[in-house]
């Protein structure tokens, strides 16, 4: 958490340090430097379920390749939701409105969305051993069940998503 913090802040210039001498700018630049550490989490966030995606999409493949037509409309609903929670993410809010605006997110608000979009990384990992399990179990009696896991963990992750915007949209009302 703190590497992508100190990355956007070593990154700033001459003006913006300048600018930090100035009385109360310096919480503006502290939280748009901590809005900026969302952003590449969140890329990263995105990148990481892209390409478990992909897997998702060669499984599908695969499937057809069986001739298991059936199966792959519960293949294709698991991705489907991925591509959801994955565009979901890349185009998500900051979590920090612009320095004249009359409602803000406040510091502590701010990371708490931070945390929540670390918690979404960690998730990779469940939907990644869903995925090794519909690849285990392609070709027999247990895919159907593996297939059903690996829509249940998709959901989940858009599920959570939307807990994430719960929380921006509560940290909003809550500082206006």
């Amino acid at each position: 958490m703190s590497d992508l913090y100190d990355r956007v802040t070593g990154d700033q210039d001459i003006f913006k340090k300048l600018l930090e001498k100035i009385p109360g700018f310096d919480g503006y630049i502290e939280r748009h430097n901590r809005r900026m550490s969302d952003k590449l989490l969140r890329e990263k966030v995105a990148d990481e379920f892209e390409l478990l995606w992909k897997r998702l999409s060669a499984l599908q493949v695969d499937l057809i390749d069986q001739g298991d037509l059936l199966l792959v409309d519960d293949l294709e609903s698991a991705a489907i939701k991925l591509r959801q929670f994955i565009d979901r993410v890349r185009t998500a809010s900051y979590g920090y409105t612009g320095f004249f605006d009359s409602v803000k997110i406040d510091k502590e608000d701010l990371a708490r969305v931070y945390q929540y979009d670390l918690e979404l990384l960690s998730m990779s990992e469940t939907v990644s051993a869903a995925i090794d399990n519909v690849e285990a179990s392609l070709g027999s009696d247990g895919l159907p069940a593996a297939l059903r896991n690996v829509k249940k963990v998709t959901r989940e992750c858009v599920d959570a998503f939307e807990k994430r915007d719960e929380k921006m949209i509560g940290g909003t009302q809550q500082a206006e």
